[in-house]
């Protein structure tokens, strides 16, 4: 029984694939005159062109693992754009960094800007829509085979470089099925990426309400301002309001509201270090624990994992409060899996009756402090004896319970969203190359949702 369904499977997959052909990118491009271009050169894009409004230049910074475009824009003004217009990019247009962080590729999004205009270290590919659909080309190179074609023509000397960049992408070739087909790939694919992109906004926009209501009540004060000038705060209820003093009083050069305090950290929480485990000893297979790096904060991803067993070792869960202590001192909410916490690492503990929240956000501007003053020849390093001095404004018991059942409840919400969108991941990378090898075949692929 099983071996008919294979064979059933198999049949399938060989029908589905003899329709597939291999084609160079050259083929499949647009007929416009600049489908495959180059950014300008540097002389041509200057920082002192950068506008506060225009058109927005994407940098190879703007272009992620991601589907969307993140980071900030520069703009230029429509005039040198229009001296640039080999440069503009449009929906739909592939770019690639030709220098810096090959391998990587973003997509002009639908629903951004009109147009965009290539930095220096991009490159662009505007694709025949009859042939090609763009989205399907940009997950072949969100592949490991796109990737490979990418990075094969690549030097690694000095900074990444492709030496002939727009001959390179023109003569890569890939295996593509008929459109309607490249378009149910796409669209199954786009459908995981779009709702990983939903939730990855959703915790943006939970993370900046907590911020927000610890701005108004902790750093402005905002309630005990309104109960000083005989006004109810705004957005609270009379019982939460009550909570808050009337009046202000210096403690420590600070005006703070009366009955408050200036304390150190210790106070709200506990900091705990990680461990220094060997690098020899860390490898890329799933074995033992995943290990957190510095590097892996902004990506919740760790790369390495370790078996190494050390007396004391700090088990970090999502939700945890993560700092790393070289280079750049900032807090982050881990969201990755179960980890051990490495050396040059901490880890904040709140104290209990006080919320992840409050210490996240109150140990932010001592991290920044260090980081701006401190002076080094290399690299810079936060110390415990650094941490020995931080300082935070602490409310009354009540205020801190009444923050901590507003805030906990957004934190369980993003870490929910984050650990959907590990298993969203997961998922989408597990059916890319099956999906784009034709490994798992579409046989009505009219049944999907075209996404042109």
């Amino acid at each position: 029984m099983l071996g008919g369904l294979r064979n059933v499977l198999n049949s399938d997959r060989d029908m589905a694939k003899s329709n597939w052909h291999f084609v160079k990118i050259d083929e499949i491009k647009s007929n416009d005159q600049s489908s495959i271009a180059i950014g300008p050169f540097g002389s041509r894009m200057t920082a002192d062109l950068y506008r506060p409004s225009g058109v927005p230049v994407i940098r190879g910074t703007n272009i992620s693992s991601a589907k969307s475009f993140e980071g900030d824009f520069v703009y230029i003004s429509e005039e040198t754009a229009n001296d640039l217009k080999s440069c503009l990019v449009y929906p739909d247009d592939l770019v690639f960094p030709h220098r810096g962080a090959i391998g990587l590729v973003g997509i002009v999004p639908r629903d951004g800007y009109c147009k965009y205009i290539l930095s220096s270290s991009l490159m662009k590919l505007s694709c025949n829509k009859k042939i090609a659909d763009p989205y399907f080309l940009f997950y072949f190179f969100r592949s490991p085979i796109g990737k490979y074609e990418l990075l094969k023509n690549s030097s690694t000397v000095g900074t990444p470089g492709i030496a002939t960049p727009l001959t390179s992408l023109k003569n890569i070739e890939l295996h593509i099925p008929p459109l309607p087909t490249q378009k149910a790939i796409a669209h199954i694919l786009g459908t995981l990426d779009d709702k990983i992109e939903l939730n990855r906004r959703m915790n943006e926009t939970l993370e900046s309400i907590a911020r927000a209501i610890f701005t108004s009540w902790f750093i402005d004060f905002d309630p005990v301002r309104a109960k000083a000038e005989g006004r109810q705060p705004e957005g609270m209820d009379a019982a939460t309001a009550a909570l808050f003093p009337s009046e202000f009083e210096t403690v420590e050069g600070q005006e703070i509201p009366k009955g408050w305090s200036v304390s150190n950290i210790y106070e709200i929480s506990d900091v705990v270090y990680g461990q220094p485990y060997s690098s020899k000893l860390f490898t890329s297979e799933q074995i033992g624990y995943p290990l957190i790096r510095i590097r892996d904060l902004k990506t919740n991803a760790p790369d390495y994992y370790t078996d190494e067993k050390l007396e004391g070792e700090i088990l970090i869960n999502p939700g945890d409060i993560i700092v790393g202590m070289d280079g750049e001192f900032r807090a982050y909410f881990w969201m990755g899996p179960i980890s051990l916490l490495n050396q040059r690492l901490c880890k904040f503990v709140p104290k209990l009756g006080v919320s992840s929240f409050f210490v996240y956000e109150s140990i932010k501007y001592p991290l920044s402090f260090f980081e701006t003053s401190k002076v080094g020849t290399t690299v810079i390093h936060l110390g415990k004896g650094d941490i020995d001095t931080f300082k935070v404004v602490i409310p009354s018991k009540e205020i801190l319970l009444v923050f901590g059942s507003m805030s906990n409840n957004i934190l369980k919400s993003i870490i929910s969203n984050s650990q959907e969108n590990r298993s969203l991941t997961n998922i989408r990378d597990t059916l890319l190359p099956k999906l784009l090898s034709g490994e798992l075949p579409i046989t009505n692929p009219e049944q999907f949702t075209s996404v042109s």
